[in-house]
């Protein structure tokens, strides 16, 4: 067992395990402490349905759909947006994909540009990366949990026993507050507050909305939404979602999801391959004897659109252009966002203003910080994931950097 590494990591999430590597790579000996019993617990899960690795498009247009958090105060060199999308130009979606290759992973992009491994599990890549990591020497110590800091040491408990490092340099890579059940408990917010760290409230990202079905929409509950545009504020999206019994959750959701909690009001474009005009001359056309539900069905052509249309759209205007508009503009109504334990991500952390430029925190000199930590979002669909990455690379160079110094 290490007890004197170089450096410590704590927290084997994917932030941590590439500050790790980065460290591990500049020759230094590199001790990775996690609390749950196996490491990437909410990585593994994240990739039971498909690992969503990174997105193949520009760098910049990557970066772009990434936002820090309001700063406690405005610092004159603390880490800020231009910073963090800098490091996401430098470690983006084709250094990563590079960097999966190189684990042995073979890759595909969708149709939407999102990269997957052909395998589609997130599995195989874990088990590629630790192996990696442990021949070069990186030291794995699960069920080690961090109890916060006393004086210059941090101490843990162990199944040895309580123990205290002091290493020359520490990478703090824990999560945010979404998913506890894997780790993410942001139960290392007291020790920072403590040691005069700011720490901007938790928030749900990249999560769901409640809502208060009527009961002619149970019959539905579990279908996806499909071919439909959702917006609000400043964010879009053409993915697919899904009616929840709670509510409504799936991509297409996550992606609008922050301007949605911020109270931006919503709304869903019901046939969004069709301008006003269009819509409008075919709502115009002779209904018949057919009911306004099977008549809507013919114009929209799909049952699940008209039930939100009927859910939400009512009353129908009877005017076929303000019918179309509506139909186009259909007003999102929902109940506030769901918690933080049924969420993707979280918002809130490590505030701006108490890291520098390489993540080091201003109020504990030698400690890095990476990861959903710090208070940042990003939008599901690979954007999340890639930036983990990139602040764990970024604050395992930094951390390279003060060894050698």
């Amino acid at each position: 067992m290490i007890h004197a590494p170089h450096a410590l990591v704590i927290g084997a999430g994917p932030a941590g395990l590439m500050a790790a590597e980065t460290l591990a790579a500049s020759g230094a000996r590199v001790l990775v402490a996690e609390a749950m019993p196996t490491p990437a617990r909410k990585f593994l899960m994240a990739g039971k349905s498909g690992l969503n690795l990174t997105r193949d498009e520009p760098a910049g247009a990557f970066a772009a759909r990434l936002s820090m958090g309001a700063a406690l105060a405005a610092h004159p060199a603390h880490f800020g947006q231009d910073d963090l999308r800098a490091l996401v130009r430098d470690f983006g979606p084709a250094e990563v994909m590079g960097w999966a290759r190189g684990l042995g992973i073979a890759l595909f992009t969708g149709s939407t540009g999102r990269v997957f491994p052909v395998g589609m599990k997130a599995s195989p890549l874990l088990r590629a990366w630790l192996s990696r990591l442990d021949g070069a020497g990186v030291v794995l110590r699960t069920r080690w949990r961090w109890g916060g800091f006393d004086g210059a040491a941090l101490v843990f408990d162990t199944p040895e026993g309580a123990l205290r490092l002091t290493p020359a340099v520490t990478v703090l890579a824990l999560g945010g507050a979404s998913w506890p059940r894997l780790g993410s408990d942001a139960a290392w917010v007291p020790w920072l507050r403590a040691a005069g760290v700011g720490i901007a409230p938790f928030r749900p990202a990249n999560m769901g909305f409640r809502v208060d079905w009527s009961p002619a929409m149970a019959p539905l509950v579990g279908r996806a939404v499909k071919g439909t545009a959702l917006a609000a504020g400043a964010l879009s999206s053409r993915g697919e979602w899904v009616i929840a019994r709670a509510g409504i959750e799936g991509g297409g959701v996550y992606e609008i999801a922050a301007a949605l909690r911020d109270g931006a009001p919503g709304t869903v474009d019901l046939a969004p391959d069709l301008d006003p005009a269009g819509l409008a001359a075919r709502l115009a056309r002779p209904r018949g004897r057919l009911s306004v539900g099977n008549w809507l069905r013919r114009v929209l052509g799909d049952p699940v659109r008209v039930a939100l249309l009927l859910e939400w759209g009512r009353p129908l205007p009877d005017d076929p252009r303000a019918l179309a508009a509506r139909i186009k503009a259909l007003p999102l109504r929902h109940a506030g966002p769901m918690g933080l334990d049924r969420a993707i991500s979280s918002a809130g952390g490590i505030v701006s203003d108490a890291l520098t430029p390489d993540l080091e925190l201003r109020a504990r000199p030698d400690v890095f910080a990476a990861g959903e930590m710090l208070d940042w979002e990003a939008p599901t669909g690979g954007y999340l994931l890639t930036a983990c990455l990139a602040t764990g690379r970024h604050a395992g160079r930094a951390a390279a950097a003060r060894l050698r110094a």
